[in-house]
């Protein structure tokens, strides 16, 4: 009866063993034991609040390095403040506890919706599930979706939009200076967007009775432009870097930003689209809340033409992003990138 329920998280609390389902193949498993640990500084930590200043140079350099090696790396003084965040988890973390009910009414498999509360990642064609259940909200223009989102908890459209107008300025900010670490003209990236598209998931991962057999997700590259992740105290994320994973532990009040494949797309390969994987545990519930910052679906992507000459040939050929998501969506959350699709 149990297996019946639509959502990990009804089902999780009343099981002692992992379902069949969940289960990776034993090449496929975390490998806990050999993970290392952010605490050594691996992961930059870029002060933002000189973005603004007369250090804006050194903030660039520093954003072209993480950029450059790892496509991974995490902010503070951001411009977010404290409340509109803790005002965002709170109430993610009110929505997963509400009853099964009153969540259900938000359910869906049909990954066309704009807002939709469902389990996993692809439940139609991935062949092992993931340990998480997500929420998935549509937020730029703010005022074609508002009206989409849930209606409990009573403060949830009012928080979820303060906090994604306030992502969004953060966005925006790092656009400009990724665009410039790159040489460009500081809207170059904003440009090659087209009409921009904001996309946020959040992600609730149930403890897991065994968690040394499953994924929350497994390792993947973000198909999007670039991602700004917002996530409780629970470890969690892992990042990829020299072929090592590493968990990022979770400092209040950062935000971890990592490079999308557009984005490799723009710089001709010169950044790279950061592979990453979430790892569950036994003991505590995960809230995460990635902010997606996409291309519109009509946007034509391709290197930017002054980052192409005769050593530097173009690399990826022209496509819009909605040609890119569907293939992105259709083969599942895999290491490789979809990229290799699109290189000339």
């Amino acid at each position: 009866m149990a297996n019946t329920k639509l959502l990990l998280s009804d089902l999780a609390a009343s099981i002692e063993y992992v379902p069949s389902k969940y289960v990776r193949p034993m090449k496929d498993r975390p490998n806990l034991d050999e993970v290392q640990s952010s605490l050594d500084g691996s992961i930059p930590l870029i002060d933002l609040e000189g973005v603004h200043a007369l250090n804006r140079s050194h903030v660039i350099r520093q954003i072209a390095d993480a950029c450059q090696t790892d496509g991974f790396f995490q902010v503070k003084n951001h411009g977010i403040p404290e409340s509109v965040i803790h005002g965002m988890l709170s109430i993610a973390k009110e929505f997963f506890h509400l009853s099964e009910s009153e969540r259900l009414k938000n359910y869906s498999a049909d990954p066309l919706k704009t807002m939709r509360l469902s389990t996993s990642f692809n439940v139609k064609t991935e062949q092992v599930s993931c340990w998480r259940d997500f929420l998935r909200l549509y937020c730029y223009p703010l005022e074609d979706y508002i009206h989409e989102w849930p209606s409990n908890p009573p403060s949830f459209r009012d928080d979820v939009a303060e906090y994604s107008k306030n992502v969004r300025k953060l966005a925006l900010v790092l656009l400009e200076a990724i665009s410039e670490s790159l040489g460009l003209e500081r809207n170059h990236i904003d440009k090659a967007l087209g009409k921009h598209s904001q996309q946020m998931a959040i992600n609730y991962y149930p403890p897991c009775p065994q968690p040394e057999l499953t994924f929350g997700l497994p390792s993947h590259a973000d198909p999007n432009a670039l991602t700004i992740l917002l996530q409780d105290d629970v470890l969690g994320l892992q990042v990829l870097k020299n072929g090592k994973w590493v968990a990022i532990h979770p400092i209040p009040n950062t935000f971890i930003i990592n490079i999308g494949d557009q984005i490799q797309v723009i710089s001709n390969d010169r950044y790279k689209s950061a592979v990453h994987r979430v790892v569950v545990n036994s003991q505590t519930e995960r809230i995460s809340i990635p902010t997606f910052y996409c291309p519109s679906p009509e946007a034509l992507m391709g290197a930017a033409p002054g980052l192409i000459d005769t050593h530097h040939p173009a690399l990826y050929r022209k496509f819009t992003y909605s040609d890119y998501f569907v293939k992105f969506w259709n083969r599942g959350l895999a290491t490789q990138s979809c990229l290799d699709m699109f290189k000339t």
